[in-house]
């Protein structure tokens, strides 16, 4: 036999249908086709905004809506810092918070799905009828958090700074000391390439640099003796030598920035004692 609240919200899904049946209309096709119109004025607006900035830009020439393209990419810089779009800078701050490999699934993963799933489950959670927005004290709060918490977040992560440039280049003389490379003029080069380069996003060396993806530590590289050649050829296919190896190819500095690199590597050997 059914419960007073189940007779209750039958008679009042019961209500429901009646007042749309007199007086609304029906999800189909009315407002599907609505939404289809919609739709399709929103993509003829991007097609018409793409159509206006080809035909009135030329090359680099400035058109209505901008250049095509400003300077052609260089794969062979050692100064590009790649950043993910703005909507992805809380993602991308977390990943500063949570470190690998102990909790960064958590940050990255966990705590995004759980939200994620609560947000889904909050209609089935909260049957009551009243939607006023200030009522539900508890999922007006943990609205509130998430919003605070996710602009502080984007905040962060849009002036984080990286581990490259100057600060990071001006390491390169304390680690040709505690190296003792000071006088190998190659490595001094390389070392000067690695920081340059966005080795230290992943890697660390002598304590300066971030762990991601468990990437090892590299102060010590030299002292296993894998030599100059096997650096290189690493740096050029990284799997080839470390199967499954998530690090990508470095081939675009060049042979000649590749030799470098493999010198100052095999040249840390660990800080004099």
């Amino acid at each position: 036999m059914a419960s007073k609240l189940q007779q209750e919200n039958r008679a009042e899904f019961k209500r429901y249908k009646e007042d749309v049946r007199k007086e609304g209309k029906p999800f189909f096709p009315y407002a599907i086709w609505h939404d289809t119109v919609m739709s399709l004025v929103v993509v003829a607006v991007i097609i018409g905004l793409a159509v206006l900035w080809k035909a009135t830009s030329d090359g680099t020439d400035a058109g209505a809506l901008g250049p095509l393209y400003a300077d052609k990419a260089d794969p062979a810089t050692t100064n590009f810092v790649p950043r993910p779009d703005w909507f992805f800078y809380f993602l991308f701050y977390l990943l500063r918070i949570f470190k690998w490999p102990e909790t960064v699934v958590l940050g990255t993963v966990g705590i995004p799905t759980i939200l994620l799933i609560l947000l889904i489950g909050l209609p089935f959670f909260d049957r009551r009828p009243e939607r006023a927005l200030l009522r539900p004290p508890v999922a007006f709060v943990a609205a509130i958090l998430v919003i605070i918490s996710m602009g502080t977040l984007t905040w962060k992560g849009a002036t984080a700074k990286e581990n490259l440039g100057a600060e990071t280049l001006a390491l390169v003389p304390e680690w040709a000391k505690k190296q003792g490379f000071e006088g190998n003029a190659d490595a001094v080069a390389g070392a000067k390439l690695f920081a340059e380069s966005g080795c230290m996003n992943c890697h660390t060396y002598l304590g300066a640099g971030s762990s991601n993806l468990g990437a090892p530590d590299l102060s010590a590289e030299g002292s296993k003796g894998r030599g100059i050649q096997w650096q290189i050829d690493h740096l050029t296919n990284p799997s080839s030598k470390t199967p499954g190896s998530p690090m990508p190819s470095f081939a675009a500095l060049g042979a000649d920035n590749l030799k470098l690199l493999a010198t100052f590597l095999e040249a840390s050997k660990g800080e004099k004692k």
